[in-house]
């Protein structure tokens, strides 16, 4: 179905803006001011969640993997986002593309050949391993862990319970709109309010990280290729000039801006992913692929309810329980934004698409891409494990220089890192802008330019006060509390679905009622026809019967 057959209202911002803006500008200013306070305090905080949390963490993120799977099994799959006879806005690559590009495909190009090779280096959980195969495969283990079901689940249960409201119920594009099936029209009130306030916050604190991320590795893919000095001030020309590029792309709307970028982005990934596989060390990098797809569906249950309260390990807070609270924190503007772009499709459909297709390319791309830099440092080729621990975002660059062509691979993955950042930056600020225009799903322009500058200026200012960690991390505690409000989503999405299958089963009862009374008065009519006709048969018999007997 084309897109053009849906139309959203715009609304203007409401008092959810005005209060949001005024929070995020004021911890930039805390940021700039007192950048040593800000990160001491955040980190004080992040240390308390992780010690007194960190078991809820774990549990609370497995409990959202075995729910989402629960309903891709269970009747409720049946049921779409929209009403009954809604179809898909866009295509399944475009859908796909989209997903990706919302943000979290920058995790996967900063984190797809740093992560493993840090693990490599800091063995997970402390273990003590009797070969280097053996901690590469772990690395590995882990890497694709922190980034593919676990983290698509959290997304998937956000952009269902938004999505389903929004689309089959006719409520506003809120994070509070989840919670109508319990609470009513309360969630019009302070409470819906302030839902929506911690949403926003969560939002932001995110975002602005990724903005930073994101500004870091293109300022040292450039430093590294070219030359070009890898400092503050490239990285803010950076930003300025993506900033001017997505105010562009958002002001051409999300059917033109996204959509088309997104579809560019996947397919200069699934380039820059053949090139890899074709140019590197073929063989290895296909065997560690099924490999590591082996090794994820073996270990998933113990990896995800592993903990270390017997020994003095700091690694799974460090790094598990990190994700998962990381991951959380983006929940809504992930799950805002796949809901925005999922209409039409069956629960089933949909989590077959944001939670399988994603967590299988995870495998592939953690494997092919850490594969290939464990690859190099274990056979001397190239000291990838220096370069990582020394400058984090040259990890990838570092790797491409050593396989052939390495100059336009290079180039693609500059490429693809920008064109992630253009559409990190117009879908956050599109959500940001719908989440605080009163759940407008045509969000003004003017709403989402001021998020795209905020949080711009945000990761500006917070990289040149250093701030970027304490940003990060107040991210992380702020997805404490939401963890909470994601867990009574559960039971608010349970009675939603519940009411609406009992509902078409209903109908399809009343409807096969009518179907067989339909039937029955058919047979019936048929009978009265068949008599009807015989009689006047038996009739004709007689008078014929009589005429000839009359002559």
């Amino acid at each position: 179905m084309s897109n053009e057959n849906y139309t959203y209202q715009t609304k203007n911002p409401g008092i959810v803006f005005i209060i949001s803006a005024i929070f995020v500008l004021g911890f930039v200013l805390w940021g700039f001011i007192s950048p040593e306070q800000l990160a001491a305090t955040a980190n004080t905080a992040l240390d308390f969640t992780i010690e007194t949390f960190g078991w809820f963490y774990m549990l609370v993120a497995a409990f959202f993997v075995s729910f989402i799977i629960f309903l891709a099994f269970s009747p409720f799959g049946k049921l779409r986002l929209g009403k009954p006879d809604d179809r898909p806005e866009y295509s399944f690559y475009a859908w796909l593309g989209m997903l990706f590009s919302a943000g979290i495909g920058v995790g996967f190009v900063f984190w797809g050949v740093a992560e493993p090779v840090l693990y490599y280096v800091d063995t997970p959980l402390g273990q003590d391993v009797e070969s280097q195969a053996e901690a590469a495969q772990l690395g590995l283990d882990y890497g694709i862990f922190h980034w593919a079901f676990h983290p698509w689940a959290i997304f998937s249960l956000v952009a269902l319970a938004l999505g389903y409201v929004q689309f089959r119920k006719d409520q506003p594009a809120l994070i509070s709109s989840a919670f109508f099936p319990l609470f009513g029209n309360k969630v019009r009130g302070k409470l819906g309010q302030g839902i929506d306030v911690l949403a926003v916050l969560a939002t932001s604190t995110g975002v602005a990280t990724t903005f930073g991320l994101s500004a870091m590795q293109i300022s040292g893919g450039l430093s590294y290729l070219t030359g070009l000095p890898n400092n503050a001030f490239t990285q803010l020309t950076i930003i300025a000039i993506v900033a001017v590029l997505f105010m562009f792309s958002a002001a051409s709307g999300l059917n033109k801006g996204i959509r088309y970028l997104s579809v560019i982005n996947l397919t200069v990934a699934a380039l820059l992913l053949i090139f890899v596989i074709i140019l590197g060390p073929t063989i290895y990098l296909l065997e560690s692929v099924t490999t590591s797809l082996g090794a994820y569906i073996s270990n998933f249950v113990p990896m995800s309810l592993t903990m270390t309260p017997f020994s003095d390990s700091s690694w799974i807070g460090a790094n598990t329980i990190f994700y998962w609270a990381w991951h959380i924190s983006w929940a809504p503007f992930m799950g805002m934004f796949i809901a925005r772009i999922s209409r039409g499709r069956t629960i089933r459909g949909f989590i077959g698409g944001v939670l399988l297709v994603p967590a299988l390319l995870a495998v592939i791309w953690f494997s092919v891409f850490g594969g290939s830099a464990l690859h190099l440092e274990m056979n001397g080729i190239a000291s990838i494990a220096d370069i990582v621990n020394d400058t984090v975002e040259l990890a990838l660059f570092a790797t491409l220089q050593e396989f052939p062509l390495a100059g336009i691979t290079n180039g693609l993955a500059v490429l693809l890192i920008l064109i992630f950042f253009i559409t990190s930056a117009d879908s956050a600020s599109y959500t940001l802008g719908a989440m605080t225009s009163k759940g407008s799903l045509n969000p003004p322009l003017f709403a989402k330019i001021t998020w795209g500058v905020l949080i711009a200026g945000t990761a500006a200012v917070l990289l040149l006060s250093n701030g970027l960690e304490g940003l990060q991390t107040a991210s992380i505690v702020a997805a404490l509390p939401f963890s909470i409000i994601m867990s009574v989503m559960v039971f608010s999405m349970l009675k939603m679905f519940t009411q609406d299958r009992n509902k078409e089963k209903q109908k399809a009862r009343e409807h096969q009622k009518s179907a067989m009374k339909e039937e029955i008065l058919d047979e019936l009519e048929e009978e009265i026809d068949d008599f009807s006709r015989d009689s006047v048969e038996e009739t004709d018999f007689e008078q014929d019967s009589n005429s000839s007997k009359d002559k």
